[in-house]
């Protein structure tokens, strides 16, 4: 008689972004598990869980508690042992974790950018005087307000397809989306351009999915399927920077690292929340041979605490 492979319940939010990206690591832990396609439901299940951050949309996450709003109800049940990993946007990810559980593998990163949606304008630069911009991000409104300080910047909460939405109804004039998203959602046709990510940095982590689970389960094998080093390497260098700056829904920062070969580059950025200043870190090393992911952490580090030296606390959002 075969033995039955161990069954990984995943925990994920219900949107639909959540679930898109939960439905790919569900297919990738199953075939490492051993099961077929069809039985990916059976040795994966999904496990939804409504978190704090989807319940509360008329406002901000700093207003409300911050990136742990969409992470707090999973990490309580993965520790209550009601699930056993979960899939994250990484972007969502706070610095610290709950005692117990660690970010066990960062599969392979999807595009970083961020995309622009508009009925009518190509970028932002195309957009009239006063336009209204809609985001949650406070970092995306520091860097839009930075280029252009005559915009309306609006409050947008909600899942991808609202948000489209509110543009299309005229809401907006436009809004400002993770193109990794669009993308796991095969809408990236709908943006009109896709920022440069050296002009202005996305978040974080961004592009990328952080698999949540218990620090036991940390050498399983269907664990160590879904790493991708060189992913893993980049997004380490990122939440590197993210942690020198104390980083929170109260602080715009952008991050963005790239490897070729042995060489990782990183540029960091941090603006006051109005806009009007902009502080830039820039470096790159020659990875070791060893210990490579605590090599780029240390870069982003270096690199946050010389901007956060530098800014102090001009780009905090007051309380």
């Amino acid at each position: 008689m075969s033995s039955q492979p161990p069954v990984v319940r995943i925990g994920a939010r219900g949107s639909q972004l959540s679930l898109a990206q939960a439905g790919q690591m569900q297919r990738r832990i199953a075939a490492a598990l051993g099961a077929p396609p069809e039985d990916a439901e059976r040795v994966a299940p999904l496990i939804v869980i409504r978190t704090s951050g989807d319940r509360i949309q008329d406002r901000r996450l700093l207003e409300v508690g911050g990136k742990g709003l969409f992470t707090k109800e999973i990490e309580e049940a993965m520790l209550a042992g009601e699930i056993d990993c979960a899939v994250h946007s990484m972007k969502d990810m706070p610095a610290l974790l709950p005692e117990g559980l660690v970010i066990a593998a960062i599969p392979e990163r999807e595009d970083p950018r961020d995309a622009f949606l508009s009925r009518e304008a190509r970028t932002l630069e195309d957009l009239p005087q006063g336009a209204r911009l809609g985001t949650a991000s406070l970092r995306r409104q520091a860097q839009s307000l930075h280029a252009r300080p005559d915009l309306d910047v609006q409050m947008l909460r909600g899942n991808v397809g609202t948000r489209m939405a509110k543009l299309e109804a005229g809401e907006f004039d436009a809004i400002i989306l993770a193109l990794s998203g669009l993308k796991r959602l095969g809408l990236e046709g709908a943006a009109k351009s896709f920022i440069d990510p050296v002009a202005r940095p996305p978040a974080p982590g961004q592009g990328a999915l952080a698999i949540e689970t218990r620090e036991s389960d940390l050498d399983k094998p269907w664990v160590a399927a879904l790493r991708d080093s060189a992913t893993t390497i980049a997004v380490s260098a990122e939440r590197g920077a993210m942690a020198a700056l104390e980083s929170s829904c109260r602080t715009p920062i952008g991050a963005y690292s790239q490897l070729s070969g042995d060489r990782l580059s990183l540029i960091v950025e941090a603006l006051s929340p109005d806009g009007r200043l902009r502080f830039r870190r820039e470096g790159e090393i020659v990875l070791p041979a060893s210990d490579r992911e605590a090599a780029a952490r240390a870069l982003g580090l270096e690199l946050g605490a010389a901007l956060r030296d530098e800014a102090g606390d001009s780009i905090v959002l007051p309380e």
